[in-house]
């Protein structure tokens, strides 16, 4: 007597919440070990802002006169928390372009669920990434001369985390679209360096000439910068002369910009680029 043997069931991308998540912690969890054991990417990433902060900083505060007490390393202290995260986060979607360049993403696009759980996950990564770099600066507080303070790290961690997302889905969407590293290794100078120095990291935003006010308004980074520098002059101990000179908020004409709004920003930035960099996966074979 014949036997018939039922069909095997093939699942369709996009099953049950559980999978998705699973998914995204799958993808978070290898993004965090490949991290770990690269240890000249973790200490390349710390390079460059430890340059600035010690190096740069200390040479600019001995030919700058102090300010109500407020040494340049101070001023610059949020703007360099924010070159680790942006780089790191921007840094880490390179993982994208390699997984394709070497056809381990073509595998993991297969896989029983949505690709925008893949993304998401790798996102989620990198930000915990560029997060435990920031955090690494932000233990040098006491060094240039910004005291600790418990709600002051968590607000910046807080901000660190709003914003390592949104730059690493910023990375996603431009890894989405490059086919070799080196490709992307030089966009990312392109758009890091510019939206890095325009961003007031480095210098005050006030009184500056109006196409410089401009660019500033106009560049993402600045609402991870000013939020940062608020928070930590909140805590620093100067003159309101220094503090409305170094730490004057961003200003849309006559309206100060409100940190939720700066914050809010920042979200709605991170969530296009996700959406578009979820877009640019989906129609990929």
């Amino acid at each position: 007597m014949a036997t018939t043997t039922a069909p095997i069931g093939i699942r369709e991308p996009g099953g049950r919440l559980r999978d998705e998540l699973a998914a995204v912690a799958v993808v978070w969890r290898r993004e965090l070990l490949r991290f770990a054991r690269n240890r000249t990417r973790m200490i390349a990433s710390l390079v460059q802002p430890l340059l600035f902060l010690l190096i740069l900083g200390t040479g600019i505060s001995s030919m700058l006169p102090s300010s109500g007490a407020v040494n340049y390393r101070t001023f610059m202290f949020p703007g360099v928390i924010v070159l680790a995260i942006l780089f790191t986060s921007l840094g880490s979607a390179m993982s994208i372009v390699w997984d394709r360049e070497f056809g381990f993403l073509r595998e993991m696009l297969v896989a029983p669920v949505r690709r925008g759980a893949i993304v998401f996950g790798k996102c989620v990564g990198g930000a915990t990434i560029a997060t435990v770099q920031g955090l690494v600066i932000v233990a040098l507080a006491g060094v240039v001369g910004v005291p600790y303070s418990a709600g002051m790290i968590l607000e910046l961690i807080g901000i660190m985390l709003l914003g390592s997302l949104s730059f690493t889905a910023l990375g996603a969407f431009l890894a989405s679209r490059m086919q070799q590293t080196e490709s992307f290794m030089a966009v990312m100078n392109l758009v890091t360096m510019p939206m890095f120095f325009l961003s007031g990291a480095l210098f005050a935003t006030r009184n500056l000439p109006g196409w410089l006010a401009f660019l500033t308004k106009i560049d993402p980074v600045t609402y991870v910068v000013d939020p940062m520098r608020r928070v930590v002059f909140a805590h620093v101990h100067t003159t309101p002369a220094a503090r409305r000179t170094l730490a004057a908020p961003l200003t849309w004409g006559h309206w100060v910009v409100p940190i939720g709004a700066e914050l809010a920003i920042v979200a709605i930035i991170g969530a296009v680029a996700l959406g578009l960099a979820v877009l640019e996966f989906e129609r990929t074979d």
